[in-house]
């Protein structure tokens, strides 16, 4: 990473976990090693507000500069173009990285001080991992019911909860067919990020308490590896 550093204006980077984010960063010969005066480092990776703070505080620290820009979106929207950058910390490099974000996504937003993007994105996947969860129980639910997961899949999508992802995973998760786009460890780690930001704002979330612990017995049934939709597979009868 220090290589990459030292020969670029703005290195973009998107990582797994905390761990692995941190590691890149802060480890030997990592990001911060290679930062010199006014080089900028984008943190496109899912972590929590306090890792993001931290790379940036480091990166900083070494005279360069940080924005946090986690993204929403999975495989087929990378490919199209169609993420959405949530983005926080330096304004100015936001702005340098407007032609950027346009080439790969749909949507940038500006929102503050770097942590908010990180709170923004597991707010964003915590509802996302929960409708997962709805939705799997209530595909399984008509199965065991004797109605068809066609027809489910039709009512849906012609009422209030039409959505593209229903739209997306339904016909593929009525195949008992999961795969990979979002890998389903990594909507847990999500999960389990929001729910310690809950706790540590003092909101009670419980259905999301809930929905991690289904993706948790999912991940421990070999189903990591799998779309996150891979959820419906411990839930079926």
């Amino acid at each position: 990473p220090a290589e990459v550093i030292a020969a670029c204006d703005i290195t973009f980077a998107c990582l797994a976990d905390p761990e692995i984010a941190e590691k890149v960063a802060l480890g030997p010969d990592g990001v911060v090693a290679g930062v010199t005066a006014g080089k900028a480092f984008v943190d496109c990776s899912t972590v929590d507000e306090a890792c993001s703070q931290k790379i940036g505080a480091a990166v900083k620290a070494a005279g360069g500069r940080f924005l946090e820009a986690p993204v929403s979106g999975s495989k087929k929207p990378a490919e199209d173009g169609q993420l959405i950058f949530l983005t926080a910390g330096d304004k100015a490099v936001f702005e340098e990285c407007e032609a950027a974000f346009a080439a790969m996504g749909k949507k940038s937003l500006y929102l503050g001080e770097t942590g908010a993007g990180a709170r923004m994105k597991l707010v964003v996947n915590m509802v996302m991992g929960s409708m997962m969860n709805a939705f799997a129980e209530g595909m399984s639910l008509a199965d065991a019911g004797g109605l068809k997961a066609e027809d489910l899949l039709d009512v849906l999508d012609a009422g209030a909860m039409s959505n593209p992802m229903f739209r997306l995973k339904g016909p593929n998760m009525a195949q008992g067919k999961y795969p990979a786009a979002f890998p389903l460890k990594h909507q847990q780690k999500d999960m389990r990020l929001a729910v310690a930001l809950g706790d540590s704002l003092d909101v009670s979330m419980p259905v999301a308490a809930a929905a991690n612990e289904t993706f948790k017995r999912a991940k421990a049934a070999g189903k990591g590896d799998d779309d996150f939709s891979a959820v419906h597979a411990v839930l079926k009868k």
